[in-house]
C-alpha cells in the first residue's frame, strides 16, 4: 500500500511567486544535519555531513514525472519544480541552476506549516496536478521524534483529465559521500539495490572515502510503497561509449524514463560518484489522487569538535577554515541509534504513521490558537533552527549549538551563553534537552572560582579551556537553570547543578569582578554579546544581575539556604533601588562609563583580549544610547515568573522611547557601517540610538545594525506592558522582511544562518497567552481572557491546550494534555485584579487527558 497523507496538512502562510525564490525549508531531525526544500519545489543546501553547506547540492539531484495517457498514448514529461526564477540560469554558457535544462510545471505554489512543506505544481499542458508535501516529524516534548536524519518527499498526484494515466515518479540522487560542499571528495562510492523489510530503495555507500573522514557515511533513496512498480538504476554513465561526455548520461537516462516509465539498470561504471534513480510506477483514474511517497535518509558518524584557541579571550573561533584538522572526533547522536541510513529509513517507515498523526496535531493545534498569525509564524518558523546544523546532540545525548552557521562552517562555537540565553523555544518544546545544556554550564564550565566560559569546548575534557567569563552569558544561565527546574520540579537536576549555580553568581563578588563591592550593581569590566567589555553600570547587564539574584534567592530558599537566599534578597532591593535612581533618565536607562584605570582592577577572565582597550577612555561603549535589549533581564524575569526587577513604570517609559527612537519604518536615508540586514523601505529596530546626542566617537560596533534576536526581546518587552499594537508592529516588520523572496523565512541571520537568538520569538506566544508553569506546586498560569478562546501551552515536559469560556459565575476553563506528562493540581488566572485560583478536576476522555476549573 501507499503511505497517504494522514489528513490534510495544516497551513500557516502561503507563498507564490516571487516570493519562492529563496524558501529553503530544513528538513531533517534535531541534531542530524537537514536537506532544505526550495519554494519551487527543489531541494537545496545539502547539509548532511555534519557542517553548515549552503548552496551544496549533488550534481544530480531532482525527481521527475512521466505520464503516458491511456487513451491516445500521448506521454509528458517534467521535473517535478516551478519555473527557474530568471536570474538564476539567464547568462548563457556559464548555466547556474542546477538541472537547469529539465522541463518543468510553469507554475508553483508554496504553503508552510513548520515542519510541514507543501508545493503545489500545475501546468495548462499537463493531465495532472500534483502536490509535494515533505516533512520530518516534530513533536514537542519528544526529541526522538524529531530527529530522524531524513527527508520524506511525499507526492501526492492528481488525475485532472478524462483518461486513465500510467504514472511515475523517478528520484535521482548522485553518489556525493565524500563531498560535503566545502571538503573531501568521492571515492570508490557504490550503489545497490536493496529491498527491506519495509522499503525497496537504493543505498549508498563508499569503498574508497576513509571510515574516520567527517565525510564518511552512508545515503539512502527508498520507497515505502508497496503497490507499486519499482524499478531502478544504480548508474547513469556508461563509459564504453562515452555516455558521461556532452551530457549523454542525462540523455540517456531521460530517454530510458521516458519510453516506458520504467528504468534499466546498467553495469556499474566504476566512477568515483554513481548516480542513483529509483523510479515508482502507478496507474491513476479520471479524478483519483495517488500518493508516491520516497525517503533521503543520511548517516554520517564522524562529527569534529571546535578548537578556540586556549588562551585567555581565546577568540570567536571557527571561522571557515579555522577548525579543520583537530582530530577530536565526537560523534552523533542520532548515528548511534541507527547503524546506517537504511536503518534510520526502516526505522522511520515503521513509525511513520503515528509520527506523521502526532506532528500534524502538534501544528493543528498550535495554529487554532486564538493569536495574531505572525506570531504563529515567526515562534512556529524560527523553531526549525533546532533542526539545521546551528544544533547537534553528542552520543551521550547532551544537546550543544553554535551561535548560527556560516555557509560551509559553525559560526561562533560553544553553546555560547550570551547568545542562547535569550531562546526560549527549547526549554518549551524539549525540556530534557534544555536541561542537558543546564548540566554542562553548571557542572562542567564552572570553574571553582564560579568563573563561567561563555562558551564550552568541546570534547567536555577540555570543557574550561576558553578563558572568558560573559556577564550577560554567566547571569542567564543562572536564570535559565531557574527556569528549566522550575519547569520540571526536577529536584536532582536541581541539586545536581545547584553547586556550580550558586558559584557562578557569587563570582560576580570576587575582587575587580562585577560587583565587587557587593551593592547590587554591576560596575565592573562586563564582556557581553556586543563582543565588548562595557566599563560601567548599564541596564542591559543591570538587569541580567537583577534576574539572576531573583533566581537564585528563589533556588536558595527551595533547597533551605536561607542565608544565601537573605543575601541574595538584600542585593536585589539595594541593586533595583540604584538602578532605577541613577541609570534612568527620565526616557531610558543609560550606561554611565566608569574607566577601570589599571588592567590590575580587572578580575581574571573578563577581558577579552580581543578588544581595544585604554584604560583611561575606553572605547567602544553604549554611553548614553538607547539600547534596543537594555531590559532584556526584565524580559527573561518575566517569561521565567520572577515578576519585576525594576519601576514597572520606568519599564514602560523605556520600552516606548526603543519604539519612538530605535524603530524606523523606513532604512532608504539611515547610514550603517556595519553588516546590512535590512533595507530600502523596510521596516526594522535599530540596536542603538543616541536621541540626546553625546554618542561616542568609536561606539560599541553594532549600534546601527538591525538583528532580530534582539528585535524580538524588544517586542516582547512591549507585549509584556501592554503595548500590543507597538510590539506586533515590531514582529510583523521583521517577518516581512523575511518573506521569501529576498530573505528565507526559516532563516533569520545574524552571526550567521539559523541563528539561536532569533528563537526568543517563542516568548511572543508565552507573554501573549500569559504561560507560567510551576510543577513544584503543580500551577499553570494563563492571562484571563476577554472571550471565549484557546491557546496552545508547552512546559517542555508536556504540551496541550487550554480553553477559556467566561461565564456568570466565573471563568470556565479546560485543559487537555496532548503529549508527555506533567502534574497539575491548579489552574491560575493573571488579570489587572491579580491572580484567581482554582482546583483543576481530571478525567479521561477518548484516551486523552481532559482537566476542568471554574476561575472565579
Amino acid at each position: 500500500m501507499s503511505i497517504q497523507s494522514v489528513s490534510s496538512w495544516p497551513i500557516l502562510r502561503h507563498y507564490e511567486a516571487p516570493f519562492l525564490d529563496r524558501i529553503a525549508l530544513p528538513l531533517g531531525g534535531i541534531g542530524t544535519g537537514t536537506i532544505s526544500l526550495g519554494g519551487r519545489g527543489d531541494l537545496r543546501d545539502w547539509e548532511v555531513m555534519n557542517r553548515p553547506a549552503k548552496g551544496f547540492a549533488p550534481e544530480r539531484a531532482f525527481f521527475a514525472i512521466r505520464i503516458k495517457e491511456g487513451d491516445t498514448g500521448k506521454t509528458h514529461a517534467r521535473a517535478l519544480e516551478g519555473p527557474l526564477p530568471f536570474n538564476s540560469y539567464y547568462g548563457g554558457f556559464g548555466m547556474i541552476a542546477a538541472n537547469h535544462g529539465l522541463p518543468r510545471f510553469e507554475s508553483s505554489t508554496f504553503d508552510a506549516a513548520y515542519p510541514f512543506g507543501q508545493v503545489h505544481l500545475t501546468d495548462s499542458e499537463m493531465p495532472v496536478t500534483v502536490r509535494l508535501e515533505a516533512f520530518n516529524p516534530f513533536v514537542p516534548v519528544d526529541s526522538d521524534a524529531g530527529s530522524y536524519p531524513a527527508a520524506v518527499l511525499r507526492y501526492v498526484v492528481t488525475n485532472t483529465s478524462a483518461s486513465p494515466l500510467d504514472v511515475s515518479v523517478c528520484g535521482t540522487v548522485r553518489n556525493f559521500i565524500g563531498r560535503d560542499g566545502k571538503l573531501g571528495k568521492e571515492a570508490g562510492n557504490v550503489n545497490s539495490f536493496r529491498t527491506g523489510a519495509r522499503v525497496r530503495g537504493i543505498e549508498m555507500t563508499s569503498g574508497g572515502v576513509a571510515k574516520s573522514s567527517e565525510q564518511y557515511g552512508t545515503v539512502a533513496l527508498v520507497t515505502p510503497d508497496t503497490d507499486t512498480v519499482v524499478s531502478h538504476r544504480t548508474d547513469w554513465e556508461d563509459v564504453s561509449w562515452g555516455m558521461s561526455n556532452w551530457g549523454m548520461a542525462l540523455l540517456d537516462f531521460w530517454d530510458d524514463l521516458t519510453a516506458d516509465g520504467d528504468l534499466t539498470d546498467i553495469a556499474p561504471s566504476g566512477v568515483a560518484n554513481p548516480t542513483a534513480s529509483l523510479c515508482s510506477r502507478v496507474a491513476i483514474a479520471p479524478g483519483e489522487s495517488r500518493a508516491l511517497t520516497f525517503i533521503i535518509a543520511w548517516h554520517f558518524p564522524n562529527r569534529m569538535t571546535w578548537t578556540p584557541a586556549k588562551t585567555e579571550g581565546g577568540g570567536c573561533g571557527c571561522a571557515d577554515g579555522e577548525c579543520e584538522g583537530n582530530g577530536d572526533n565526537i560523534g552523533n547522536y542520532y548515528t548511534h541509534r541507527f547503524t546506517d541510513a537504511w536503518h534510520a529509513a526502516e526505522e522511520l517507515t515503521a513509525n511513520l504513521p503515528d509520527l506523521e498523526a502526532r506532528t500534524v496535531e502538534f501544528v493543528e493545534t498550535f495554529i487554532a490558537s486564538d493569536l495574531p498569525a505572525v506570531v504563529k509564524e515567526a515562534a512556529l518558523f524560527n523553531v526549525s533552527t533546532l533542526r539545521s546544523q546551528t544544533v547537534f546532540q553528542t552520543p551521550d545525548g547532551r544537546l550543544y549549538g553554535w551561535e548560527g552557521c556560516g555557509d560551509h562552517d559553525g559560526c561562533c562555537p560553544g553553546s555560547c551563553t550570551h547568545v542562547w540565553n535569550y531562546e526560549t523555544a527549547l526549554g518549551s518544546l524539549f525540556g530534557g534537552l534544555s536541561r542537558s545544556m543546564r548540566d554542562v554550564e553548571m557542572s562542567y564550565m564552572s570553574l571553582p572560582s564560579g568563573m563561567m566560559p561563555f562558551r564550552v569546548t568541546l570534547p567536555l575534557v577540555r570543557e574550561q579551556d576558553y578563558g572568558v567569563a560573559a556577564a550577560d552569558g554567566q547571569m542567564g544561565a543562572i536564570a535559565r537553570v531557574y527556569r528549566d527546574w522550575k519547569l520540571s520540579g526536577d529536584e536532582t537536576f536541581l541539586r545536581t547543578v545547584w553547586p556550580g549555580t550558586k558559584r557562578s553568581l557569587e563570582f560576580c563578588w570576587v575582587p575587580g569582578g562585577w560587583d565587587a563591592d557587593q551593592d547590587g550593581v554591576m560596575e565592573g569590566c562586563q564582556h557581553n554579546t556586543m563582543d565588548v567589555e562595557y566599563y560601567g553600570p548599564n541596564g542591559q547587564m543591570s538587569f541580567w544581575y537583577l534576574c539572576a539574584l531573583r533566581a537564585s534567592e528563589e533556588m536558595a530558599r527551595h533547597l533551605g539556604d536561607a542565608d544565601f537566599a537573605a543575601k541574595c534578597r538584600k542585593l536585589f532591593e539595594s541593586g533595583s533601588k540604584w538602578v532605577d535612581a541613577n541609570l534612568f533618565n527620565g526616557e531610558y536607562y543609560e550606561h554611565k562609563i566608569v574607566p577601570p584605570r589599571k588592567r590590575a582592577a580587572i578580575a581574571p577572565g573578563l577581558l577579552h583580549t580581543s578588544s581595544i582597550v585604554d584604560l583611561d577612555d575606553p572605547q567602544l561603549q553604549l554611553g548614553e544610547a538607547c539600547l534596543v535589549d537594555q531590559l532584556v533581564g526584565q524580559y527573561m524575569a518575566i517569561v521565567c515568573g520572577l515578576g519585576q526587577l525594576g519601576d514597572p513604570a520606568h519599564m514602560k517609559t523605556t520600552l516606548e522611547s526603543i519604539y519612538r527612537y530605535n524603530y524606523m519604518p523606513s532604512f532608504r536615508s539611515h547610514f550603517n557601517h556595519m553588516r546590512t540586514f535590512v533595507l530600502g523601505d523596510e521596516a526594522a529596530t535599530l540596536m542603538a540610538t543616541y536621541p540626546r546626542g553625546n554618542r561616542p566617537k568609536r561606539p560599541f560596533p553594532y549600534f546601527s545594525e538591525v538583528m532580530t534576536g534582539f528585535e524580538y526581546t524588544a517586542a516582547v518587552g512591549m507585549l509584556q506592558f501592554g503595548m500590543e499594537e507597538e510590539g506586533l508592529t515590531l514582529i510583523r516588520a521583521i517577518r516581512d522582511r523575511y518573506e521569501g523572496q529576498k530573505r528565507n523565512p526559516f532563516d533569520e541571520a545574524e552571526c550567521g544562518h539559523h541563528y539561536a537568538r532569533a528563537m526568543a520569538s517563542w516568548s511572543a506566544l508565552l507573554t501573549l497567552t500569559g504561560f507560567d508553569y510551576d510543577a513544584t506546586t503543580a500551577t499553570i498560569t494563563f492571562a484571563r481572557a476577554k472571550s471565549q478562546t484557546q491557546w496552545f501551552w508547552s512546559s517542555g515536559n508536556a504540551w496541550g491546550t487550554v480553553a477559556q469560556t467566561p461565564e456568570a459565575s466565573g471563568t470556565a476553563i479546560t485543559l487537555r494534555i496532548l503529549g508527555g506528562e506533567t502534574p497539575i493540581s491548579t489552574v491560575a488566572l493573571t488579570g489587572d485584579g491579580g491572580a484567581t485560583v482554582a482546583d483543576v478536576t481530571w478525567d479521561t476522555v477518548d484516551g486523552a487527558k481532559v482537566g476542568r476549573a471554574v476561575v472565579g
